[in-house]
């Protein structure tokens, strides 16, 4: 049987690591997808590129490799949201199948792109474009498929992790870490992405749309970054018996479903809680099999290509297979789809770490305790400290119980009003993961 000809756009770290572990396993892969997979053009910005691409056709324009008939399968490797998603569609229409490990691209533009798959009988593959060479969306859309998930949580950003990493281990500051990120490589010279969770919103939006059948809506989904953590809270947290995560939550409720990332309080004895470093784990909640763990390299050039190419094979397993059966982008047939609505971050409900400056005179406490008790919040505990001598302050740590998230936001404004309250209430989300 003739070999499937593919075509990749973009040679940057990922698209060379794809292309080495096709090179390097090609008799493998051949083996396990029933046919050889052979690249025979490439798209890259480099006249020179880093990797032995002999006897491969090379171009400065992308779109030389979606309009290219000889190509049956389209890889996408550039990454953003404009460029991508034209070459994409263009690929799309010209009857090819897709492979990407573009998650802001499927995040933000993936129902338009797989309505266009769908109706032109192609394709498009993405497993790459979560956690790295963790298969955890396979896992959910195939391995998970007899149960009904209750709820996803992951590290998703492995920046974000090895900065959390650091200051918990070390005792370093944020910026300090950030900076020496940068240099390693594992953070862009603009950081926004990985420390503001925006990277992390683009994979849980992927990962809950699957998990729960719903469209995809990056747009609805709740993120708060890592900038304002401070080494206090990281030793507090550890003190109670907590590590802190920069977390992707998922979670179904009767009334919709919660999509948020945001620091967050794990229990030390939680397998997730000791993912550290620039490492990704992804715990999935079912029905049936109840709580199951994916941990691994969530980037990086060969563990990146891993995925990739793993999704090379699937397409080419299926080429000959009727559109119409194959396993859906989203997990659930297109008429299939549920319109539960994302709910807004108030109506989520989590248990909450409060930390909170007061002044040294006698009734705060009890003052404090009012204001929760009044409001319906339950304190689990309570850890006050010695006075700091810097500035006279006593800090004052509350763990409470589950509770709707708009309750707390009252709660915390009037404290904040107290006149024995000095400077902003901390406020960081708690969850078990039982």
């Amino acid at each position: 049987m003739n070999p499937v000809k593919v075509g990749i756009c973009g040679l940057g770290t990922v698209g060379g690591g794809t292309f080495n572990v096709l090179k390097r396993n090609a008799a493998e892969i051949a083996r396990r997808a029933g046919r050889g997979i052979e690249v025979v053009q490439i798209a890259s910005r480099s006249a020179k590129p880093q990797y032995d691409t002999t006897g491969v056709a090379l171009t400065s324009d992308p779109f030389d490799v979606v309009n290219n008939p000889e190509i049956d399968i389209v890889v996408e490797l550039i990454g953003g949201y404009d460029l991508a998603r034209e070459l994409v569609m263009r690929a799309i229409e010209n009857g090819k199948h897709v492979v990407t490990a573009n998650k802001a691209l499927i995040a933000v533009h993936g129902n338009e792109i797989f309505a266009h798959a769908r109706s032109k009988g192609v394709m498009v593959a993405f497993e790459a474009s979560v956690a790295g060479g963790i298969p955890v969306i396979k896992a959910i859309r195939e391995g998970l498929s007899a149960n009904r998930i209750n709820w996803v949580a992951g590290i998703i950003n492995g920046t974000g992790n090895f900065i959390l990493s650091e200051m918990r281990e070390k005792g370093r500051t944020f910026e300090d870490v950030l900076a020496e990120a940068q240099a390693l490589g594992y953070a862009e010279a603009d950081p926004t992405f990985d420390v503001e969770g925006i990277d992390a919103a683009h994979k849980l939006t992927i990962l809950a749309s699957i998990a729960f059948g719903i469209p995809l809506q990056f747009d609805k989904a709740f993120t708060e970054g890592i900038t304002k953590l401070t080494i206090a809270d990281v030793n507090y947290a550890e003190q109670l018996g907590y590590r802190i995560k920069h977390l992707g939550v998922a979670r179904r409720t009767e009334q919709g479903i919660e999509l948020r990332v945001h620091p967050t309080l794990i229990p030390e004895e939680r397998l997730i809680a000791n993912v550290n470093g620039v490492m990704n784990a992804v715990m999935v909640n079912g029905d049936a099999v109840g709580s199951t763990l994916y941990y691994g390299a969530g980037a990086g050039q060969e563990p990146t290509a891993s995925a990739v190419v793993a999704d090379l094979v699937d397409v080419v397993r299926v080429l000959t297979s009727d559109p119409q059966n194959r396993v859906p982008h989203l997990a659930f047939q297109p008429d299939s789809l549920s319109d539960l609505p994302i709910l807004p971050i108030s109506d989520c409900e989590s248990a909450y770490y409060l930390r909170i400056q007061a002044k040294d005179h006698p009734g705060v406490l009890a003052q404090v305790a009012s204001i929760l008790s009044a409001r319906g919040i339950n304190i689990e505990s309570i850890m006050q400290k010695e006075v700091e001598e810097q500035d006279g302050l006593v800090p004052m740590i509350l763990l409470t119980h589950e509770v709707k998230e708009q309750k707390i936001d009252d709660a915390i404004t009037a404290l904040q009003q107290l006149k024995d309250i000095v400077g902003e209430v901390v406020r960081i989300r708690v969850e078990y993961l039982g």
